[in-house]
């Protein structure tokens, strides 16, 4: 039986991961610093432990697994990355995972790790017109991340590229663009756009008001979960080392995510623009790269994944108010 370590287990992409590799016959090992907010684990072995620290690295990396996936990350949504007020905590704590894994699996002499980087280590400057973002792979230099999050995983994306180099592993790196869906964080700060739209339309009566922030023109694509999986493990599997966009090409306004979300819960929804942090104005996955190394690229549209998501939240809304 194939092994793979699950790091980030407990997290939205984790979660999923771990479903996708259990249904493939792995037996799975997951790690996170806590368990599954919204779905029991199918880990075959789950271990609720801070991998920031380098002894607890160590103990869960005790063989060579066929597959690592190092997920593991001070995350959230732009509420929790573009204020600043979490600057240094999200760029120690996700250096120092990334620096304790990589040395422990090049111990074990484990040769492939998965690293999920973000879309948010491409350049600002790239990102200004909202209607032509370039995010293509090799735009990422001269870097200027809009953010410490970005800068951060543009750093661990050197990291493993270096042990390739250095020490023979064949570790893959992907920048996820805006991965969405059911089982992921809805609300408490830390929540993406997909999912704070649903909530706050979830809450709402037809006809009423919903705060977004900015003027709601800046655009992004947002990728389902299970794409986002397909991706990972296709890209873990192939000879490309990365790094690759796993995103959507399909582009929207905030504006746009707002009234396909009214129109999926059937409600007339009027917007209020208020001040609050956007990030770059503009930004969608170029996907030509993934489609010539892999041969595979996103497809599925954002209104069916919005509709899948939308019902989920909904109903965390409801228990909520139960």
């Amino acid at each position: 039986m194939k092994t793979a370590l699950v790091l980030g287990a407990g997290g939205f992409i984790g979660g999923h991961l771990v479903k996708r590799l259990k249904s493939e016959g792995f037996w799975v090992r997951g790690v996170d610093l806590k368990l599954h907010e919204y779905a029991e684990t199918e880990a075959d072995d789950f271990v609720v432990a801070d991998l920031r620290d380098s002894h607890v690295v160590r103990n869960v990396v005790d063989r060579r697994f066929d597959e690592v996936y190092q997920l593991a990350a001070d995350m959230g949504g732009a509420g929790y990355i573009f204020t600043g007020e979490h600057d240094a905590d999200i760029m120690h704590n996700s250096a120092t995972i990334n620096l304790n894994v990589a040395d422990a699996c090049h111990k074990r002499t484990i040769k492939q790790v998965f690293y999920s980087s973000s879309a948010c280590m491409y350049p600002a400057y790239n990102q200004e017109d909202p209607d032509n973002p370039n995010c293509a792979e090799h735009s990422a230099y001269p870097a200027a991340p809009d953010s410490e999050y970005g800068w951060e995983k543009l750093f661990s994306e050197r990291l493993f590229l270096a042990y390739n180099r250095n020490y023979g592993m064949r570790n893959r790196v992907a920048r996820y663009h805006n991965i969405f869906g059911p089982e992921g964080t809805w609300q408490g700060g830390k929540e993406k756009a997909p999912a704070a739209v649903c909530r706050k339309i979830a809450l709402a009566a037809s006809n009423d008001t919903i705060d977004i922030w900015g003027d709601g023109l800046q655009t992004r694509s947002f990728l389902f979960v299970d794409e986002c999986v397909e991706g990972t493990t296709r890209l873990l599997r192939s000879d490309f080392e990365g790094p690759v966009n796993i995103g959507s090409n399909e582009m929207v306004t905030i504006n746009q995510l707002v009234h396909m979300v009214a129109d999926i819960a059937g409600k007339s929804i009027e917007m209020n623009h208020i001040p609050g942090p956007t990030g770059v104005r503009g930004r969608n996955s170029d996907n030509q790269l993934i489609q010539e190394r892999l041969g595979w690229a996103p497809s599925q549209t954002l209104r069916a994944g919005m509709e899948r998501t939308y019902a989920w939240v909904e109903q965390q809304v409801r228990r909520n108010a139960a």
